[in-house]
């Protein structure tokens, strides 16, 4: 790590941000840091609990004169999405998150940086650790497993909690306060195929790299490259001539897919018409994403022959079913202009040994519409003859113009950098959604830093937004109203 992360402004983020950031937390994978965040809590004499799925929970009392304030809960989730370069070769499970500056920008080489949700746990972490910083009564709460289930609040149980307040800091907007979230659903279709022995052939692997990647929630809109489509694109194209022996791409469902790598066996007398194929599409995919994901690269190269392939009528029902897959946008919502109300990300895509896997997040604020949505997926893949399942629900978190916080903190953005926040809801799955299903009466708003590219490479956190948010994330407690 750059020791100059430490000496950035405010440093009491950022240490704690940087001493975050050494503990491997892979969603799923959140031992090591449950652990550190218990004996950051016991360090401090703070009372800390661990409830039966993983979560944590520091109690820290009201400084002197705020002991009549609502109680407010303070939150943010301990795992981070692992994503890295192909070239990388960084073991997430050992290795500390490697940071730099790059002018008002943290960043990480190759690697996802974990700002989200990480830098919302250091601030948390500054303010339990801080002797100076007025507050009312706090309970700290790290979940776990947001990113690819959102098991720990979905575990979390009624009564655990007495805030009347809850401040989530997973947003990724300074100039934003989140008052509502988009629902979700894991969408997986399972299948079989038949293979053919091969025989004369040549091996070809084709690969779709350079992609943007990004959040499959909050960067949906935007029509970035999915690989598996792309790839997809290409086996269409080259459907005549080539037969598909080996698939993979993607890696997570809450992240564009960024790469796929396939193997196709060619006969010798159609290697020729093959290339010709595969130029075409390349040149066509290519201009057609010049302007949005310049980085694109599309190439063929030989390989190992296979010695078994799919079935020619199987090729045909899987790459159709992936061309009728919808990836990307679904509806706007009518309600609030520019927030998508339904999407669909085509996550990960593999195919080898006979058997056929396919990844989707869809998500939705409105459930209706999640239901449409899936049952349009479904459709697509139960045509193929595939197994479709429905797993990981979790619900949206409905808007409320009222919330006595939101006016709080209104007022109090106003009157500080001088003009109005924006006040959104997100395509994206928030906790709050859940934690309102036992915590109905409890006042939710969500707001924190800027960080950009989440859940690729290219996440970076801005060290000037970082300081706003930390300024206004201590007034916000300071005016915390009475109860």
């Amino acid at each position: 790590m750059n020791h100059s992360i430490t000496d950035l402004e405010p440093k009491e983020v950022w240490r704690c941000f940087a001493a975050l950031n050494a503990v491997p937390r892979a969603s799923k994978k959140e031992e090591r840091v449950i652990d550190f965040m218990v004996n950051f809590a016991q360090q401090l004499h703070l009372s800390v609990t661990v409830d039966h799925v993983g979560n944590v929970l520091v109690k820290k009392p009201a400084t002197v004169g705020m002991e009549d304030r609502k109680s407010v809960v303070m939150q943010a989730h301990l795992d981070m999405v692992h994503q890295k370069n192909s070239d990388s070769d960084f073991d997430f499970d050992t290795q500390g998150i490697d940071m730099f500056v790059a002018g008002d920008w943290v960043r990480a080489k190759g690697t996802t940086l974990g700002a989200d949700n990480g830098l919302g746990v250091a601030a948390i972490m500054a303010v339990l650790a801080s002797s100076h910083i007025p507050h009312p009564a706090i309970e700290a709460l790290f979940t776990i497993d947001e990113e690819t289930g959102m098991t720990g609040a979905i575990g979390l149980k009624g009564g655990w909690l007495q805030g009347q307040i809850l401040l989530n800091l997973d947003t990724e907007e300074d100039d934003e306060i989140g008052v509502g979230c988009a629902g979700g659903v894991d969408v997986t279709a399972q299948g079989h195929y038949g293979s053919v022995p091969t025989s004369g052939v040549h091996g070809f692997e084709l690969s779709v790299s350079g992609l943007q990647g990004g959040h499959s929630g909050m960067d949906i809109h935007k029509g970035l490259g999915n690989a598996n489509k792309i790839m997809n694109r290409v086996l269409l194209a080259l459907i005549d001539t080539a037969a598909l022996a080996q698939l993979s791409g993607g890696s997570l469902r809450n992240a564009i897919p960024r790469e796929s790598k396939a193997v196709i066996a060619v006969t010798h007398d159609q290697v020729d018409e093959m290339h010709h194929c595969f130029d075409q599409i390349k040149s066509a995919i290519l201009e057609e994403f010049k302007n949005l994901e310049p980085e694109l690269s599309l190439t063929i190269n030989t390989t190992t022959a296979p010695v078994q392939a799919m079935s020619k009528q199987d090729q045909v029902k899987f790459i159709s079913a992936i061309q009728g897959t919808l990836n990307g946008v679904y509806k706007m919502s009518p309600a609030i202009e520019g927030l998508v109300e339904a999407s669909n990300n085509l996550a990960k895509v593999s195919l080898g040994s006979g058997k056929i896997q396919i990844e989707c997040l869809t998500r939705s604020s409105v459930d209706s519409s999640k239901d449409d949505l899936t049952r349009s997926l479904n459709a697509v893949f139960s045509l193929a003859g595939y197994q479709v399942s429905f797993t990981g629900t979790y619900p949206g978190w409905a808007p409320n113009m009222d919330s006595p916080i939101l006016k709080v903190m209104e007022t109090l953005y106003h009157d500080m950098f001088g003009q109005k926040p924006t006040v959104a809801a997100c395509h994206a799955g928030l906790e709050c959604g859940i934690l309102g299903q036992n915590y109905p009466d409890m006042d939710m708003i969500s707001f924190g830093p800027t960080i950009k590219g989440a859940h690729s490479p290219d996440e970076r956190a801005c060290i000037s937004s970082t300081q706003k948010f930390w300024g206004y994330l201590k007034a916000v407690l300071q005016h915390i109203p009475q109860a």
